[in-house]
């Protein structure tokens, strides 16, 4: 899979696991980024699909699915 679009400006990975440098890795290699990659399991791009950029709470951690589900059921 191409690498996800929101990578770049992911406010997760430049916020909250700047000081977690490898453990991003792991997380990116599972969600954004890499041949075994699948952002349509990521919460936050679940909810960046729908609502925008803007609608993702900062936060929102990628493995929370089920938040995001709430989240969008109360669009």
């Amino acid at each position: 899979m191409a690498d996800c679009e929101c990578l770049s400006k992911c406010p997760f990975f430049h916020d909250q696991m700047s000081n977690m440098p490898s453990t991003a890795e792991l997380v990116k290699k599972q969600y954004c980024s890499g041949p075994n990659a699948d952002n349509m399991k990521c919460a936050r791009h679940m909810v960046f699909v729908v609502l925008g950029r803007d609608g993702v709470p900062s936060d929102l951690y990628p493995s929370e699915t089920g938040r995001a589900d709430k989240i969008l059921a109360g669009r």
